[in-house]
């Protein structure tokens, strides 16, 4: 398999990480192919031009990460981290959404901030900055203990820390609550994400 990555992708992180605690890591043969400024080499297979995109053996393109991921997890049936039925399968995929939520939120501050600032959105920016902040103190009610189950759920809330942290760390974004900070203090170091950690 190859992963169509940009190494500073906090989605792409997500994908990695499922790789690593999964055991699959060295399976997957990372592709460098940035969405920025030309998407030209993505395209061809994601037509939203967007990373991560995961091309299987027989060429089949998947994207995007909440679909990589699901596709890793049921690659090797220990240790899954998608709960196949019932309620709590669907608590792991609302998490993730939440914090991909987060992510997107996030990305869409770093995008407008490259924009001229006479073009900027002060009001865009808010409006996700307010998103972000109500989501973290959502979030913070969902961490497990940090040597317990880390499934996508937590995965997804890890990841989407980390890059607050790495994009927008002059901001106030609700990170510093003792629940939520605690917790990523706690797991930051897990080998999956000092493995996946941007430069």
């Amino acid at each position: 398999m190859k992963l169509l990555y940009s190494p500073t992708s906090p989605y792409v992180r997500k994908v990695r990480v499922v790789a690593i605690e999964k055991g699959l890591a060295e399976r997957i043969e990372l592709v460098a192919a940035s969405p920025w400024p030309d998407p030209a080499r993505i395209v061809g297979l994601n037509p939203l031009g967007k990373v991560p995109v995961l091309v299987l053996d027989d060429g089949t393109p998947l994207y995007d990460s909440p679909v990589i991921c699901e596709y890793l997890d049921s690659l090797a049936a220990a240790g899954p981290l998608i709960p196949r039925a019932g309620p709590q399968r669907w608590a792991v995929l609302r998490l993730q959404a939440l914090a991909d939520g987060v992510l997107d939120a996030a990305v869409a501050i770093v995008l407008e901030r490259r924009r001229p600032e006479a073009e900027r959105s002060v009001a865009s920016q808010q409006r996700a900055v307010a998103a972000i902040r109500r989501s973290v103190a959502a979030l913070a009610t969902e961490v497990r203990p940090p040597d317990g189950p880390f499934d996508l759920g937590q995965i997804a809330i890890a990841v989407a820390l980390g890059y607050l942290e790495f994009r927008l760390g002059d901001l106030d974004l609700g990170t510093s609550p003792r629940a939520i900070g605690d917790w990523w203090t706690a797991v930051r170091g897990r080998p999956s994400l000092v493995a996946t950690q941007p430069a």
